[in-house]
């Protein structure tokens, strides 16, 4: 998968991220800089300033960013009852070497979140997994060396509440 690809349920947070940060963080941090400007006439020097200033310009290039990838993406529907490990499905795997049993959401690359379960289709892992049937082997190199994976089960997540 090199397009760049995101569930629907991703989609939508940053959707909803990027109207926060249109919304009510662009508000606080131009009241910040209000603020600032009032309490002292050299703003070269004034540090509250120059450091709304800043905050203010990484809210905007964050705003940019999400825009042009949320412009770009494509989103996709997991596929149920096709067997297969698509996009936006869980999948439960089996390192082979270890036993250890991991349960992973397959996501777009705006979306992956390790610590939640959520795996890139675009990592090494997520590529050696899309389109792989229950039973199947994924052969998967990664920085950290090779690794394969049994495919245990093949399923769409519970809509989040």
């Amino acid at each position: 998968m090199n397009d760049l690809v995101i569930t629907r349920e991703g989609f939508d947070r940053l959707c909803e991220e990027l109207e926060r940060l249109k919304g009510e963080e662009r508000r606080r941090v131009a009241d910040r800089l209000r603020l600032a400007t009032t309490t002292e006439a050299n703003l070269a020097q004034n540090m509250e300033y120059l450091d709304a200033r800043e905050e203010k310009l990484d809210l905007e290039r964050r705003i940019y960013l999400l825009r042009e990838r949320l412009r770009e993406a494509r989103v996709v529907k997991p596929r149920p009852g096709n067997g297969r490990v698509d996009p936006g499905e869980r999948v439960r795997v089996r390192e082979v070497a270890s036993g250890r049993s991991l349960e992973l959401e397959l996501v777009g690359q705006l979306e992956a979140d390790v610590a939640a379960g959520r795996v890139s289709v675009a990592s090494p892992l997520g590529q050696a997994l899309v389109g792989l049937r229950k039973g199947e082997i994924a052969n998967v190199i990664a920085p950290r060396g090779r690794f394969a994976f049994e495919v245990m089960a093949v399923e769409v997540p519970a809509p989040a509440a």
